[in-house]
């Protein structure tokens, strides 16, 4: 029996790419696996955005050339998931059951932090430094990305656009690092992704940031929005899902709630996302149906303001694992379950693409469409 193909891009598809990055930390590795079978198709995208862990996996595709970007995302995810020395004496986790290698993996990174990604303080520096503003020194994380970002070719536009969101913390207010507009540098990256009070702030340009999950884990909103608008077939990769089974212990409660937190907040955005978008493309359809007089008045000219004739399709990926990850799965790191998560992503964007709903005609009322693909087949399996 053969595997379904993906069917081919044809020429009057004609929308832009974006691939849009949620943050998530550890559970990052599932967007790699996205990519990876983005890598292999005609939907390479031409603008990517993240959020955190999501920023740093966008600066990996955007810093380097389409044949060695996902070489470059495995070796970051090799190298922050190398194996602590006690795992190596020990011969590895496989002979462990995946619950007891999830709970040593995020208790090794408490304790020890990851390599090439963070560390924590030595009690020295505690007791002789004076007072920290984190837990956990990120300092390897800068070496990690300059050895895999190439940050010229970034600014100099030879590959796909890099927006990455971050916090001020001073004013509090969401800013976005867009290489359209402003070289970055590889302190925007970590800025995205310095959440507190684990790792520290970064400064750019006299201003501290922190993490942009704070405000927004996702970056969906300013990829649609963003002036001039172009129409796109956008993948929005999340990591957290909305759906889910009810909690029976306290571990459950802790990890359920950590997905409705941050789900909620991408999930609201696209639903605000998709409902706006058809107002601006009704607008635009009702003001050629309407008399010049009505066009020509304070409040015609102010309608025609957010009309737009540019309409949007949204592929949804969403990791969610067949088994509970725990609270802890953030920052569970261990090889085994990155590669699992990996192989996921991997499989749920094929099966996304061999799909392809983007495909089908749209409808003329519409401005914006969602698929998620992944869902959908499963709820049909379930119902069979």
């Amino acid at each position: 029996m053969t595997e379904p193909s993906i069917p081919p891009r044809p020429a009057g598809y004609d929308k832009k790419v974006a691939l849009v990055l949620q943050g998530g930390g550890a559970l990052g590795s599932y967007q790699a696996g996205v990519y990876g079978a983005l890598s292999t198709t005609d939907y390479l995208p031409d603008w990517v955005a993240g959020i955190s862990i999501g920023a740093i996996n966008a600066a990996i595709i955007a810093g380097n050339p389409p044949d060695r970007r996902v070489d470059q995302l495995r070796r970051f995810w090799q190298t922050v998931t190398t194996p602590p020395a006690w795992q190596r004496w020990m011969g590895g986790t496989a002979w462990i059951t995946p619950e007891t290698r999830r709970y040593l993996g995020s208790t090794a990174a408490m304790m020890f932090g990851q390599a090439g990604f963070f560390a924590p303080h030595p009690p020295a520096a505690w007791m002789l430094a004076g007072p920290k503003t984190s837990d956990y020194d990120t300092g390897a994380l800068k070496g990690t990305l300059e050895s895999l970002v190439d940050f010229d070719r970034i600014n100099a536009g030879a590959g796909p656009r890099l927006s990455v969101g971050a916090v001020n913390v001073r004013t509090g207010n969401f800013a976005y690092f867009d290489s359209a507009e402003s070289p970055l540098r590889v302190e925007h990256i970590m800025a995205s992704g310095a959440l507190p009070p684990g790792f520290p702030g970064v400064e750019i340009d006299g201003e501290l940031y922190w993490d942009g999950g704070l405000v927004s884990n996702t970056p969906l909103q300013y990829v649609i929005t963003k002036i001039p608008r172009s129409s796109r077939l956008t993948f929005q990769v999340d990591v957290f899902p909305a759906r889910g089974s009810l909690p029976r212990t306290l571990e459950d409660v802790a990890e359920r709630e950590k997905d409705i937190r941050y789900s909620s907040r991408t999930r609201a955005a696209t639903d605000a996302i998709r409902t706006s978008h058809d107002l601006r493309h009704n607008i635009n359809t009702l003001w050629d149906k309407l008399p010049a007089d009505l066009k020509d008045t304070p409040e015609g000219r102010f309608l025609y303001s957010y009309g737009c004739v540019t309409t949007m399709d949204i592929a949804q990926l969403i990791y969610r694992p067949e088994d509970g990850q725990g609270h802890t799965k953030d920052y569970e790191f261990s090889r085994a379950t990155m590669e699992e998560r990996w192989a996921q992503g991997h499989r749920d964007a094929t099966a996304t693409l061999v799909a392809s709903p983007w495909l089908a005609p749209m409808r003329s009322d519409l401005g914006a469409r969602t698929f998620d693909v992944v869902l959908n087949q499963r709820q049909a399996a379930t119902n069979v």
